[in-house]
């Protein structure tokens, strides 16, 4: 699994608090997630996230 956050994020952190190994906000207060391939033990809390925005803005690659 491999996701990315699209131009729609507002920064509102809630990524980065679900799961802090794959998100986190940028020196703008945007949110970017890791470029590497998830870990398996990681994808749940990734799904959550992905599922959770409130804009939309995190996408599988």
């Amino acid at each position: 699994m491999k996701v990315y956050v699209n131009e729609n994020c507002i920064g509102c952190g809630l990524c980065e608090s679900l799961c802090p190994k794959v998100f986190r906000l940028n020196e703008n207060g945007l949110a970017c997630a890791i470029e590497n391939e998830i870990d398996h033990a990681d994808e749940m809390a990734t799904s959550e996230a992905l599922n959770g925005c409130p804009v939309g803005a995190i996408e599988e690659a």
